[in-house]
């Protein structure tokens, strides 16, 4: 367990509690104001169940949320066998695995109208319904709109209030996803945060 993260997370960790230390790489940890909006919308929301694609410092965070409300919990799919496991540890440091269910899910083949993409193996999908998505994976690198599938595999598993935060989304791809997002899922709506990587929130009028 490491102590060496940016100075920009130090707030989030003081107000946290996160004393030993948090899960942070260089290029796969969430920006600390993505972070923060992540809290915010989960401590006033008080969703019942959150589905998580990615795990990590932000599998913390939402644990963290669900101990301080006293209600909540947290499916988080992960395709990394190693990065499931690390995340499994930082929770038990910190006394919130009860909070969370960490799958291991690797990336499978997945065909999503006339198109392919790698993504979380279905047969470890949870059934939901979730009333918050939190979509950080999987990695962009992969595969173009490597994050697009997350919305028609999961929509069926999804409470009709549900709100769906997408990471990263000022990357070309990202908002390519959420136009396709927008034009097949009607009554979808969408607002564009600014901040370090951008973020999305969408949810359904």
């Amino acid at each position: 367990m490491t102590q060496n993260y940016p100075e920009s997370y130090q707030a989030l960790c003081e107000r946290f509690g996160f004393h030993r230390g948090i899960p942070w790489a260089e290029h796969w940890t969430a920006a600390a104001d993505f972070l923060g909006l992540l809290a915010e919308e989960v401590l006033s929301r008080r969703p019942a169940a959150i589905l998580e694609c990615g795990s990590g410092l932000s599998t913390l965070v939402l644990a963290r949320c669900c101990q301080r409300l006293g209600k909540g919990r947290v499916v988080s799919l992960e395709n990394g066998g190693e990065f499931a496991a690390s995340t499994r540890r930082w929770l038990e440091a910190y006394g919130l695995e009860s909070f969370v269910e960490v799958i291991h899910a690797p990336l499978r083949e997945v065909q999503v109208g006339e198109g392919a993409w790698q993504w979380y193996d279905p047969e470890t999908l949870p059934q939901g319904p979730f009333d918050l998505l939190v979509v950080d994976g999987p990695p962009g690198f992969l595969q173009p709109l490597s994050r697009y599938p997350a919305m028609p595999l999961l929509a069926d598993r999804l409470a009709q209030d549900v709100l769906l935060i997408l990471d990263d989304a000022a990357r070309p791809d990202e908002r390519a996803v959420v136009s396709r997002w927008l034009q097949e899922f009607p009554g979808l709506t969408h607002r564009f945060v600014e901040m370090e990587r951008g973020c999305s929130l969408l949810l359904f009028s």
